[in-house]
């Protein structure tokens, strides 16, 4: 007999061929849980394992744990029959890192442009054409440019990491159940160890759990002495104390999993110098460096290479702290998006806490929607099923009974409610192992940094080619003897100059050519859209509102229309009940014993909150929703005792609300075996079913049609006032009749049919305050606001009035309100025609609202959607911005969202007042980046104008690398700081939504950049060829003259840059000073600019080769800064055409074609 092995061994020796070395410490933290097993044993599986890989056969086992076809069922279906029901998802989210999936293929709208820039929305957009752009784009240094985007390689390695992981997984579990099938009957036995102040091991939970292993439950005592093993109350929790909560945390560990450190700034630094102009410039000024001193000794010849090598060295620092603040701006809130709150019951009461806060021993209520936060247990579950894709990569559904009861960490509830009793968490869990071992890309690409690379790549094209040729133009007059020095003397003379100066003016040339490069490519351009997206993120989660997605807050300016949940969005999520029908017309107002009693045990049992009175008084706390909360509230004044009523009788099974039917039920049992199905749902629904009611003498009356229509019109009232109805019934049944087999019992359907209606309850749901104005503030912008609810049609018309949606009465008709089912019925092209006219849908399904929103894109609006439901997933994933509601959304909401609106306020999508919000800065986005394209393309055109008509005429640049460099920071990195952090204002709600399609350079861009560089570039070349005369320097040296001329040059161009800065902010503005004071960064920066400039001409004319100016001299700089300011003024008043640019030039283009054809 062989001697037995550890499997940690075996693992070693013979899986070679199926586990990679990569996975062996994850794989050894299974296999040191495993038994011993003899090497024959093991041999023989991992020869089954290869076969199995071989073929892509899955590992399927029997009841008895040996892999399906290697076992001796009667037939393959007997291997089956204990496999869970499996079903798929209908809400699973097109892209899901954890699920492996990756990136939609889903043709995005604009997928067949022809241009690799133009790509109207990056939602669903495919890798391929991701990738496209890059290729496409004029890029100096990749590493920082792509920084933000998503990393499509890493993308692939994420998803191919989680299927090895996965996958080996599954082998070891594979090899845990093969073992156990041979293993001898006087094995090992499971019974609990004890570890710290608990009962229990985290090792023997932790395998118990990874395994599903029932049989191991079963002899820990089932739930219940699993609970008892970790001192927990499967009713009240656990105490909940910090001394309890140390004590576990210190035995089971937290919730946590370890995650990789972010950058630090010496990689953001390491990033700045991969730029290759940067580079050369670095290569450029080491070469001039050496030359000099070689030539003037080290005293004076380090001054030219190494004032270019500071002035790098300055470009690469200010860019990586910039870099590092944005950064650690988006760690934050990334923190923020994992950070899930939920409830759990500790000390007999829900509270809500962290999910980082989760303990072994906890209670957790699961609801649908919900994700499991940690490994457990179910404890009790009515049509439980989980999405477990997170973890098999499967979009399958498993139902949790007995049989199955073990949930995974990071899975989501896609039905039914239930509670669980926690086992494992943090790096203890499958889904902490997951997710330690791959790190989060949050990088993402938004349609508008596309378009501005494109824009860069052409502005780079351009300057490329303007480098080139001032270039070719300096060299070709340096080495033909017509450059000469201020004095007049030739600076090559062929067979007389020396070597080494011949080399130090060829670099010098260079260098310029190489630093005009640097200018002309705007790097930062595209990435100023990070840097105002960071800043907008950071303000919209002061103002109640955590984004998911950067292109969602760019987007949302471009919004023509935002489709809104009515409960808790427009209204305060706070229902109370205040009326109510419990009979016809004639009947006492008092209700009877008996009424009070069946309304008392269908409230309390067929509610899916919970209601905890302190034992030392106070007021009653109640949890669930707004509407559960409500009708709890009016049991209790009706008498109910919560608990004692749920005790008095057992539940049989569970219909969950749906929002399909619009209706929730349960079968209860009572202690003389009698059984009654309660009813609670959409009035008018629930009415439909009764066949009877219980009148004032608690005799049940067959309800006729006169009887039938009183209580319609009582609905109908209700509605009118605004208030929600819901109707509460009942009907007995036989208990015969109840399936008795727990299989049966779960496919079982309520009847619904013959109730009996015991009350219909009118819930008031009041407007939130600053919604109409929200509403209003949206229309005047061009912003539609839609209304699609799940209740009552003349509910909705009444809030939709109060609200401002709909005009009163005018237009309070079909087709601006219709009911869901009327839209559901219509084609599609009735339907996109309906859309454009709906203001109201009620009674809608969460399918009714997706097809409202593929319906308005259809027709070419940008689309943004709230929900907080589960079934509202796909709406918000289809929509072009999805809203979800942070305290009433569930998670599989939550994560289909774009945005997460914390406080569920629908004026947080468009604050009024003074605060800002969603749209607001959606819009504000968009113009910042205008304002900076119009900052740097000023800088761009007039410094290549200037450099290239001095260079072509003279052989001289009036600006040096040095000078070029600190314009590049003023214009790339301060200017992006200064002009994309800027708030929004009102003004920006007083225009219409920003088009997709529409052009970033606008015609009053170009308006206003012509204007002032054509300024810039007309008063700089006639002090460039003037200026001595201009200046009164014929009386000085010409070498002197000429270094005065070139710094007032410097120096006014410099000033004309700060100052245009303040033309920037307001392009179609007069008074560009307004809201000055409240962008303090602004002020900073320029203040920062100005003294630096002045320090540069004052004290540091050695690096940058420029002199002291007098106070005339700074005065003439000033003016002639000064004069921007009317000049754009007047600007202003030139009216421009509202066709673009573009368009005019591609007409023309189009007539001459036609013409020559």
């Amino acid at each position: 007999m062989e001697k037995p092995v550890r499997f940690g061994r075996l693992i070693r020796c013979h899986c070679s061929s199926i586990i990679t070395v990569s996975f062996l410490p994850f794989l050894l933290r299974f296999s040191a849980l495993c038994r011993l097993a003899t090497p024959a044993d093991l041999r023989e599986f991992c020869v089954r394992v290869r076969e199995r890989r071989r073929w892509g056969t899955r590992w399927r086992f029997c009841r008895e744990g040996t892999p399906v076809g290697d076992c001796r069922c009667l037939s393959p279906c007997d291997c089956r029959m204990d496999q869970p029901t499996r079903i798929s998802s209908p809400y699973r989210r097109q892209r899901d890192l954890e699920a492996g999936g990756g990136r939609s293929g889903d043709c995005a709208e604009g997928e067949s442009s022809d241009g690799p820039f133009d790509i109207p929305s990056t939602k669903h957009v495919a890798a391929d054409r991701l990738r496209r752009w890059r290729q496409a784009a004029l890029v100096l240094n990749a590493s920082r440019r792509f920084r933000y985007t998503l990393d499509l390689k890493k993308d692939e390695q994420v998803k191919i990491t989680l299927q090895k992981i996965r996958g080996h997984a599954q082998a070891i579990r594979a090899a845990q159940l093969f073992q156990a099938q041979c293993q001898q009957p006087n094995g090992i036995s499971k019974s609990p160890i004890p570890s710290g102040d608990f009962g229990i091991s985290q090792e023997q939970l932790a395998l118990m759990t990874r395994d599903r292993d029932v049989s191991a439950l079963g002899e820990y005592g089932g739930v219940k002495g699993l609970a008892e093993l970790l001192k927990t109350n499967l009713d009240k929790g656990i105490h909940g104390d910090d001394a309890d909560l140390l004590a576990r945390k210190n035995t089971y560990g937290s919730n946590t999993y370890p995650r990789k450190k972010g950058r630090s700034f010496w990689m953001f630094l390491w990033e700045a110098w991969q730029d290759l102009t940067l580079i050369i410039l670095i290569i450029a000024a080491v070469a001039s460096l050496v030359l000099g001193i070689k030539t003037e000794g080290i005293k004076e010849g380090w001054y030219d290479g190494g004032s270019i090598a500071f002035a790098v060295i300055l470009v690469i620092v200010v860019t990586a702290i910039s870099d590092y603040r944005q950064s650690l701006q988006f760690q934050n809130l990334n923190e923020e998006k994992r950070n899930i709150h939920l409830e759990v019951v500790r000390g007999g009461r829900r509270v809500e806490v962290s999910i980082y806060d989760i303990v072994v021993g906890d209670v957790i209520p699961l609801n649908i929607g919900d994700q499991v936060p940690a490994d457990g247990v179910l404890i009790s579950g009515h049509s439980l099923a989980i999405d477990e894709s997170s973890m098999t990569g499967e979009s399958k559904i498993v139902h949790k009974d007995r049989k199955d009861p073990f949930l995974m960490s990071g899975c989501k509830v896609a039905d039914g409610h239930g509670s669980m009793l926690v086992t494992s968490v943090g790096i203890n869990t499958e889904w902490g192992l997951l997710m330690a071992s791959i790190s989060e890309d949050t990088g993402e690409e938004t349609p508008l940094q596309v378009r501005l690379n494109g824009v860069a790549t052409f502005i780079g094209i351009v300057g490329l080619s303007v480098a080139v040729v001032v270039l070719v133009v300096l060299l070709a007059r340096y080495f033909t003897g017509h450059t000469t020095n201020s004095d007049g003397t030739v600076q090559f003379k062929a067979g007389k100059t020396s070597v080494s100066d011949a080399v130090d003016g060829a670099i010098k040339i260079i260098t310029v050519a190489v630093t005009i490069v640097v200018v002309a490519v705007p790097e930062g351009l595209p990435l100023a859209v990070t840097l105002t997206l960071a800043y907008s993120m950071r303000k919209m989660m002061a103002d109640k509102a955590l984004v998911r997605r950067l292109s969602a807050c760019e987007t949302m300016g471009s919004a023509t229309t935002i489709c809104s949940d009515k409960t808790g969005t427009l209204t305060l999520n706070q229902a109370y009940a205040c009326g109510r029908k419990v009979g016809p017309p004639d009947s006492n107002s008092q209700l009877s014993t008996s009424l009070i009693s069946l309304l008392i045990e269908g409230i309390a049992q067929n509610s899916n909150g919970s209601v905890y009175v302190p034992e030392t008084g106070g007021d009653v706390e109640l949890s669930g929703s707004p509407t559960e909360k409500a009708i709890l509230q009016w049991g209790i004044k009706l008498g109910m005792d919560f608990e004692a009523i749920r005790s008095r009788s057992s539940i049989i099974h569970v219909f969950p609300f749906n929002s399909e039917k619009k209706r929730g039920g349960v079968a209860v049992k009572l202690p003389d075996s009698e059984v009654r199905i309660h009813w609670k749902g959409a009035a008018e629904l629930v009415l439909a079913s009764c066949t009877k009611y219980m009148d004032a003498n608690d005799q049940v009356v067959a309800m006729d049609e006169d009887q039938k229509m009183y209580f319609r019109q009582a609905i109908e009232d209700m509605a009118a006032r605004s208030l929600r109805c819901v109707a509460i019934a009942y009907r007995p049944y036989d208990i015969k009749e109840v399936p008795l087999d727990e299989e049966q019992l779960t496919k079982w359907a309520l009847p619904e049919d013959e109730l009996i209606l015991l009350a219909i309850v009118g819930i008031k749901d009041p407007c939130r305050l600053g919604v109409k104005d929200a509403v209003k503030l949206c229309q005047n912008a061009g912003v539609k606001v839609r209304m699609v609810t799940g209740d009552n049609v003349q509910t909705a018309k009444a809030i939709a009035l109060e609200c401002g949606i709909l005009d009163p009465e005018a237009d309070a008709t079909v087709p601006n309100l219709i009911e869901g089912k009327a839209f559901r019925a219509l084609t599609d092209t009735e339907r996109e025609e309906a859309a454009e006219k709906i203001s109201v849908m009620g009674r809608s399904s969460p399918n009714d609202k997706l097809l409202l929103v593929q319906a308005l894109k259809r027709r070419g609006h940008v689309v943004a959607v709230t929900g907080d439901g589960t079934n509202d997933a796909p709406a918000l994933h289809e929509a072009d911005i999805g809203l979800a509601m942070g305290i009433q959304g569930t998670e599989v909401a939550k994560e289909s969202s774009d945005i997460i609106i914390l406080d569920d306020d629908f004026a947080s999508v468009v604050k009024v007042g003074k605060s800002t919000m969603v749209v607001r800065w959606g819009r504000s986005v968009y113009a910042n980046i205008q304002k900076f394209i119009q900052f740097q393309l000023t800088v761009n055109v007039a410094a290549l104008i200037i450099n290239v008509v001095a260079a072509v005429s003279t052989g001289d640049v009036p600006l040096n690398a040095v000078q070029l460099l600190w314009v590049n920071l003023i214009m790339d990195t301060l200017g992006a700081l200064a002009l994309a952090t800027e708030p929004p204002t009102d003004h920006l709600m007083h225009r219409p939504p920003v088009g997709r399609r529409e052009p970033l350079i606008t015609n009053i861009m170009w308006r206003n950049l012509l204007i002032q560089a054509a300024y810039q570039v007309t008063v700089l070349l006639v002090l460039n060829f003037g200026g001595k005369s201009l200046l009164n320097l014929e009386h000085d040296t010409s070498d002197h003259a000429n270094k005065v001329k070139n710094t007032l040059i410097f120096n006014a161009f410099v000033l004309c840059q700060i100052f245009n800065e303040f033309n920037a902010r307001k392009p179609d503005e007069f008074n560009a000073f307004k809201g000055i004071t409240k962008n303090r960064l602004f002020m900073g920066i320029v203040g920062l600019t100005l003294v630096l400039q002045v320090i540069i001409i004052e004290f540091l004319g050695k690096f940058t080769s420029t002199v002291k100016l007098n106070w005339k001299q700074w005065i003439i700089s000033i003016i002639i800064a000064f004069i921007s300011w009317p000049l754009a003024v007047v600007g202003k008043l030139i009216p421009v055409p509202e066709t673009p640019i573009h368009v005019y030039f591609a007409t023309i283009c189009c007539r001459r074609r036609s013409r020559g054809s």
